[in-house]
């Protein structure tokens, strides 16, 4: 790790403000974590710039830079977390599984913590990785596995709001009985029907 060690203060900091997501007032931040950054501690996350601080009314406003986000993701690796006591042991073990799970998943802290992904930009992009053209028809069977680490109700509100739109079609499969088991338990239900097709941009 090229820049000094971070105090704990600091590292909790850091930690807080990636959980959070978004830029994040001190009330906010006591009220949710327990802690404010505030005085040398914010200081210097400034100006190493691992957190963008400003003033917005009475108090100050944070938000962790993308070299934030990688300092976080070295102390994750290293677990440099050396304070005693049961809270930090709990600390340790934590960092040292999330990051374990980043590793054994292929994924980064910001797939795990990172702001909520528009869940309709995840559909259209997902359509367009499986079908070959605009307009093609794609079983919500595929979709749900394309986008399995969507949660189903996030999924299904999105495509629900998106069956009204005019570049749209959800529909029920036309020959019921090619209905695979696991076609029928992914079908979107909307009034009284079954959908099973999705198509876009025709």
């Amino acid at each position: 790790m090229t820049d000094p060690k971070l105090s704990l203060p600091e590292i909790s900091a850091l930690i807080a403000l990636m959980v959070a997501a978004t830029e994040i007032s001190n009330n906010d931040l006591k009220e949710r974590y327990g802690l404010t950054l505030t005085g040398e501690p914010r200081r210097r996350l400034n100006e190493r710039k691992l957190v963008d601080s400003w003033k917005q009314g009475r108090e100050f406003v944070h938000v962790l830079t993308d070299a934030g986000w990688a300092r976080v993701a070295e102390e994750f690796r290293a677990v440099t977390v050396t304070a005693s006591g049961s809270p930090w042991a709990m600390a340790r073990a934590l960092m040292g599984g999330v990051q374990g799970f980043m590793e054994r998943t292929d994924r980064r802290l910001a797939d795990v913590f990172g702001p909520e992904a528009d869940t309709e930009a995840l559909i259209r992009e997902a359509y367009a990785e499986l079908v070959r053209e605009p307009g093609g028809w794609v079983g919500l069977a595929e979709l749900r596995v394309f986008l399995r680490d969507v949660a189903r109700d996030r999924l299904d509100d999105a495509l629900r709001r998106m069956a009204i739109m005019p570049d749209v079609d959800i529909v029920p499969e036309s020959n019921q009985k090619a209905l695979t088991p696991r076609d029928r338990k992914a079908a979107l239900v909307i009034g009284d029907q079954d959908k099973h097709l999705l198509s876009i941009g025709a």
